[in-house]
């Protein structure tokens, strides 16, 4: 027989994604109902279930959250009408008001909202944001001994300030009225503001609850344009930038945000606001009508230039803000100046807002290129020094000098996402102190790892997905050593892979246009609503290749009742994982390829696995380990091997050759021994298929 090693000549192929797969509980009978009662079908009842909804009340509350009927903000906000009496008031003595805002996409988009509205209402208003760099997060003592140097009466806060309780109490020393809008964790002492607008200090049950930053200015600014009478041409800007904050910012899209959103999504095209047009355009975003068009440029990859001509559509979706718009704006919070953003949202000129624009366009690709690069570096640092231990620390502290701590951010989700493991990631300010980003996984908390670790550490904060910290560079190695500690109080080895939760099962041939409108009814979907996340058992990868930075495009084929049904796929940042074994399970959302007046219906990969079925023989050959069987008219023997420290499949022909193959391999050996075998793709159908035959073989022999 075959007795060297297949991985011998196999080409070197990195690991599968690294991931645990949680597929929902079917409950088909319960759907059927459900979807009998709601006149919805019975895959998007399915889905609905599992997002938690089981009544028909509940359901159509969802589906049309403008039904949904909403009790006045002054009910839910106890310090609404107190507020709402100090800028009335500001506004009728000509006091000077200041806005504090902050520097990330909900803060900006917040501070805009604000300062449009209050000049329109007669306000006297100016901001300030804190510098990223030197300042860090939130309202300071400096800003206000500068706002009370300006002679500002009423501070505003936006996206910050419900843990500033030193700097809101040398305010109110300084006779400033101080109003705090926030949606941050509450602290276990309140800052002693005039008012504290949060949706954390209101009834869980509320349908406030669940909004950002930006949420609460634009309450804030429609209630107060309602009580002046002034609601004329003030609505529809607060609307888009309560839009563009509240998806860039991840609020969850439930409750009063579905219902705006979804509202704005239909209005974001259409704006009257230049900013969000130029942003629009320079963004190269290609509005369509509901349910066309997820994907612009050639087959998904390459996006529209910014100088193409946009439709006149209906609505755009959150990936358009997600992906597109919100990156641009978040950039220059990033490593840019706020100020930027801010005019760009509250300019009236069209040329100036181009202009701005196209600064966000060069930021955000400067801002890729520096993610692009530190994540290079920082897999190169993690591979040589951590990645062997990871099983035991479970947990990654990764610092290193020279890099940008506006993007880290980003890197310490992306090295999330490929180690499956909770990141803190951190560079040097200077040769004396570190400044981090953290981001977790499901059953890891950011903000308890840090205050398990608060006597090591200078300013810290977060929640339970992310957090930032400073430290001494003295303090480094026990910070490693403490966290590594806190994770394996909280974490077991089966936790250190990324959660992908699976909706339900579907076949290729039942992914059409008459599914993804079917789709659209959950739409917009977002935090708390996700995408819905099909799988396919046992497709074959048929054509395979790298484009773009990194992804791999493919086409997938599934037979089914003896016809094969193909489609085309794409991996985003997948080149690592290239070439792809024959035979996958896949997950993956569905999207629409808008490409020459063409659409087509494709997929977006986010899981990939061995059969279950694969896995399941190579893990435990059945026994027998051998048998027989035919195939086109031809008899085989097939059996399991060890060879080495790995089991492998052969299947042997009445003339003496061996087919050999492992799992997760896409080259197998052909020959009467492995002296002459020769190497093949056993992706190619003539391979394929007598392997499949051989596995059903041993399947019922088993």
């Amino acid at each position: 027989m075959l007795d060297r090693a297949v991985s011998e000549l196999s080409k070197p192929r990195r690991r599968l994604p690294n991931q645990r797969w949680q597929i929902y509980l079917q409950k088909p009978e319960f759907a059927q109902n459900l979807a009998g009662l709601t006149n919805i079908s019975p895959i998007v009842s399915q889905l609905l279930i599992n997002r938690g909804m089981e009544t028909p009340e509940q359901v159509q509350a969802f589906l049309n959250p403008e039904s949904l009927v909403l009790p006045s903000p002054l009910e839910d906000f106890p310090d609404l009408a107190i507020s709402l009496e100090l800028l009335q008031n500001a506004i009728a003595s000509q006091t000077k008001i200041a806005i504090c805002g902050d520097y990330d996409a909900d803060g900006m988009t917040s501070t805009a909202l604000l300062l449009r509205s209050l000049r329109t209402l007669g306000a006297q208003v100016d901001y300030a944001i804190p510098s990223r760099m030197h300042e860090g997060y939130g309202i300071n003592k400096r800003i206000v001994e500068e706002f009370h140097s300006e002679g500002v009466g009423l501070i505003l806060t936006v996206d910050n300030g419900i843990s500033a309780f030193e700097p809101v109490a040398r305010a109110r020393e300084l006779g400033l009225a101080v109003i705090i809008t926030d949606h941050h964790d509450i602290p276990q002492k309140l800052p002693p503001a005039n008012a504290i607008l949060n949706p954390k200090l209101i009834a869980e049950s509320s349908p406030y609850r669940g909004v950002a930053g930006v949420g609460i200015a634009y309450i804030l600014a429609v209630s107060l344009a309602q009580q002046l009478g002034e609601t004329k041409g003030l609505i529809q800007p607060m609307l888009a930038l309560f839009t563009l904050g509240t998806i860039a910012d991840l609020a969850p899209l439930t409750g009063v945000n579905r219902r705006w959103v979804k509202r704005g999504l239909q209005h974001l095209p259409k704006s009257n606001l230049p900013g969000v047009r130029a942003l629009i355009q320079v963004g190269g975003v290609q509005a369509r009508e509901e349910g066309q068009g997820g994907q612009g440029g050639q087959g998904g990859i390459s996006p529209p230039t910014p100088h193409s001509p946009l439709p006149t559509p209906k609505s755009l979706k959150p990936e358009d803000i997600g992906f597109r718009l919100g990156p641009r704006i978040n950039a220059i919070g990033r490593i840019g100046n706020p100020q930027t953003v801010i005019e760009l949202l509250t300019t009236d000129d069209m040329g100036v807002a181009l202009e701005l624009a196209k600064q966000c366009e060069q930021t955000n690709t400067s801002r890729q290129l520096m993610c692009e690069q530190i994540e290079q570096e920082a897999i190169a640092y993690v591979e040589t020094e951590f990645v062997a231990s990871l099983q035991k620390d479970r947990v990654l502290v990764v610092v290193q000098p020279n890099w940008h701590h506006g993007v880290i951010g980003i890197v310490a989700s992306r090295l999330v996402e490929r180690y499956g493991v909770p990141v803190f990631i951190g560079t040097y300010e200077d040769e004396k102190h570190i400044r981090g980003s953290a981001r977790g996984i499901p059953e890891f908390h950011v903000f308890e790892a840090l205050e398990y670790c608060h006597d090591l550490l200078g300013k810290f904060g977060g929640h339970k997905a992310a957090g930032g910290f400073s430290l001494p560079a003295e303090n480094l190695q026990m910070l490693r050593s403490r966290l590594i500690e806190f994770a394996n109080q909280c974490l077991e080895p089966q936790h250190l892979k990324p959660l992908l939760k699976i909706d339900a099962e579907v076949n290729l041939n039942h992914i059409n246009q008459q599914l993804y409108q079917q789709l659209n009814a959950l739409h917009p979907c977002g935090m708390d609503n996700p995408d819905p996340v099909f799988w396919t058992p046992n497709v074959q990868v048929v054509e395979q290749k790298i484009v773009g930075k990194g992804h791999i495009k493919l086409t997938i084929a599934q037979t089914v009742d003896n016809q094969q049904y193909k489609i085309k796929a794409i991996a985003w940042r997948w080149g690592d994982y290239f070439q792809l074994p024959p035979r996958v399970d896949v997950a993956y959302k569905l999207r629409e390829n808008y490409f020459n007046g063409n659409t087509t219906i494709e997929l977006e990969l986010i899981g990939v696995r061995l059969p279950i079925q694969l896995q399941q023989f190579f893990a435990s050959p059945p026994t027998p380990l051998s048998t027989t069987f035919e195939y086109n008219q031809r008899h085989y023997t097939c059996g399991f091997y060890k060879n080495g420290i790995e089991a492998e499949l052969r299947i042997k022909n009445s003339e003496g050759k061996v087919l050999a193959m492992q799992p997760g391999h896409i080259i197998g050996l052909l020959g009467t021994n492995r002296q002459n075998a020769k190497e093949v793709d056993i992706s190619q159908p003539q391979y394929d298929n007598i392997i499949q035959a051989a596995l059903q073989a041993l399947s019922v022999k088993s």
